[in-house]
């Protein structure tokens, strides 16, 4: 039987191919977007991680720029 604390909860962190699958963006800008500093990620060894919360705010930051 699955652990019901953890059905349907959104995960914290994804990988780099799993956020730009939430953009529809490719690897390489999901890449270049974390090294110029436009969305954040944490390092868990050698792993590389983005907070999901960090796409959040990129989109936001895109979408009040676009309406400014």
């Amino acid at each position: 039987m699955p652990d019901m604390q953890h059905v349907d909860q959104p995960r914290l962190l994804l990988t780099v191919e799993e956020a730009g699958r939430r953009l529809s963006l490719s690897r390489t800008t999901i890449f270049r977007l974390l090294r110029e500093g436009a969305i954040s990620s944490v390092r868990i060894g050698n792993a590389r991680r983005i907070p999901a919360e960090s796409l959040q705010s990129y989109v936001r930051r895109m979408s009040e720029r676009q309406a400014a």
